[in-house]
């Protein structure tokens, strides 16, 4: 299973992005899929997360500005970001718990993308 995410880049403070990423390979069906980022010196955490019956969860640092959308048939989920403040700025990795049979799962993770915000 290989996840590939795309969509980062640069903006100004206040703009917007929206990243993407692809799940592919032998993939019975995926519980989770989410957004995690990491900046520099700091660790990873949380960005958003979407779950197979729509549930979303939020970590506090983003709620109000993205939003994340699972479009389960093409195995992708998408991050909506608005608002963007300098202190997004960060490698954003896309990950997701992935059965690749009714009785075995796994965590997969993507290569990152990074989101840079500066004027």
């Amino acid at each position: 299973v290989q996840l590939q995410a795309s969509g980062g880049g640069s903006v100004q403070p206040g703009g917007a992005l929206r990243l993407s990423c692809v799940a592919s390979g032998n993939i019975y069906s995926i519980d989770v899929m989410g957004w995690y980022r990491q900046a520099p010196g700091q660790q990873r955490e949380l960005v958003a997360a979407a779950i197979v019956a729509n549930s979303t969860m939020y970590g506090e640092a983003v709620k109000g500005r993205f939003t994340i959308e699972r479009d389960i048939a093409k195995n992708t989920v998408y991050l909506q970001m608005n608002s963007l403040k300098p202190e997004d700025t960060a490698i954003y990795y896309c990950n997701a718990d992935v059965k690749t049979s009714p009785y075995h799962h796994k965590w997969f993770w993507g290569q990152g993308t990074q989101v840079t915000v500066s004027s």
